[in-house]
């Protein structure tokens, strides 16, 4: 029974990162596919090497994710609030990517996590998620919002000579640099996060140790299954992101990419924090429409993306308490 509940505790978490790929894909190439830098397929399939390649990248994400949360839960209760965590953040991507919202991936995975323990019994540890979710769930989106406009603002001022024509020209072959960027800063954090989890449930088998590295056949499921998702495409959530927030053209989308693929190796490697991929190129689009006005950005958009931000994390965490208390119920009789 313990066997079973692994691998179905891991079949599941790979599923989670399969949605995960389709659904954060628009963050990696809706700007590409929208300035017509790349097709939508060429697009989906730089974004799918690129997220394969960057899951091998680091682990300290890894390490976040599963020792700095929660505490390690213990047998088959341990077991069934993963699956339970998992449910929940799998519930709540595939309803924000029916409706179009580009939600995150982390934070339904990260309320999932918490709102599974309680339910449980397992130990929160908040600070955790206060410096590793909470703070940077604030913080990403105002940095990803100025870095955008400063760095479209530099873009302006140097190119202010330029032949229009040429400079968008240039900006659409530099597009294929910066998505491929962007994907790869997607798959260094988003196949991390998925990693954690089947290292924790792993430690909960007795088959890795507390603190081990994670195992190489880990990083290769969760890096496949995150690029195959990803080439899934998530086209209902490319157009939000690449045509309903703003209009975007070669430079822009350049500068929206640039800035996100920053903050994501930023954070991934300087401070070891999963941010939401969602949060960073979507603030990042914002800050630099706004160089052209301010109402050039569609607000309203914008306002329900945000409002989408903040009911994620309790979202998710209600889907995954009662989901444990099913599991719960199973497993008593």
């Amino acid at each position: 029974m313990d066997t079973f509940a692994l691998v179905v505790t891991i079949g599941v978490a790979l599923f989670f990162t399969y949605t995960n790929g389709f659904h954060d894909s628009a963050n990696a190439i809706a700007t590409s596919v929208s300035t017509r830098a790349l097709t939508p397929r060429v697009a989906l399939a730089l974004a799918a090497v690129m997220n394969m390649a960057g899951a091998f990248l680091g682990s300290g994400v890894a390490k976040t994710v599963s020792e700095g949360l929660i505490q390690t839960p213990e047998g088959a209760t341990g077991m069934g609030i993963l699956f339970a965590a998992l449910v929940g953040a799998i519930t709540w991507n595939l309803v924000t990517w029916y409706f179009g919202l580009p939600s995150s991936s982390s934070h339904a995975l990260f309320g999932g996590m918490v709102g599974a323990a309680l339910a449980g019994g397992t130990t929160v540890y908040w600070d955790g998620v206060l410096d590793s979710v909470v703070i940077p769930m604030f913080v990403s989106p105002i940095v990803g919002l100025l870095v955008g406009y400063l760095v479209m603002t530099a873009i302006m001022w140097i190119f202010r000579r330029s032949n229009p024509h040429k400079a968008k020209r240039g900006f659409r072959i530099a597009q294929t640099v910066s998505a491929a960027a962007m994907a790869l800063g997607h798959g260094l954090q988003d196949a991390q996060k998925t990693m954690g989890i089947v290292v924790m449930a792993l430690v909960i088998a007795d088959v890795e140790d507390y603190g081990d590295p994670i195992p190489v056949w880990v990083k290769i499921a969760c890096a496949v299954m995150l690029s195959a998702g990803t080439y899934a495409g998530g086209w209902r959530i490319m157009r939000t992101l690449g045509r309903k927030i703003i209009e975007l053209d070669p430079p822009q989308g350049f500068a929206a990419e640039a800035t996100g693929a920053s903050i994501m190796f930023a954070t991934a490697y300087l401070f070891k924090v999963p941010v939401s991929t969602t949060h960073v190129i979507t603030s990042a689009i914002m800050g630099v429409g706004a160089t052209k006005r301010i109402n050039a950005v569609r607000w309203g958009v914008a306002k329900n993306i945000i409002l989408g931000w903040f009911i994620t994390m309790p979202a998710a965490a209600l889907v995954a308490a009662a989901s444990y208390g099913l599991v719960h119920l199973v497993t008593l009789r």
